[in-house]
């Protein structure tokens, strides 16, 4: 089960504070498939990537099978990415200079 209690995320740009999520609540159940949509710039991405463990709240918790990530480290969200979660990227990030097979299995390794 992974929750989402009363997430925020702010931003600087330009010196200025950007609040790009605020007190978001969610729960997501174990096995269960989720899409998120929205118009262009609604926080999809910040949620992601916060959920992805990629960026950090500002305040809130999200909470992975009832564990705070409030005191994760590096170690605790690769964990977290290798075992537990699953990206489909809207950008395909590919290396060119291999080929589509290859893309994949370096991805598994």
């Amino acid at each position: 089960m992974l929750r989402l209690d009363h997430i925020k995320k702010d931003y600087t740009i330009a010196g200025k504070p950007f609040t790009a999520l605020h007190d978001i609540n969610l729960t997501f159940d174990r096995s269960e498939f989720v899409a998120i949509l929205g118009p262009s710039g609604c926080g999809k991405t910040t949620l992601l990537n916060l959920i992805g463990g990629l960026d950090q709240y500002t305040s809130g918790d999200l909470i992975i099978e009832n564990k705070s990530t409030k005191r994760f480290d590096d170690r605790d969200w690769d964990a977290y990415r290798n075992n537990k979660v699953g990206f489909i990227f809207q950008n395909y990030n590919l290396i060119n200079h291999i080929s589509i097979i290859e893309n994949v299995e370096l991805g598994m390794t």
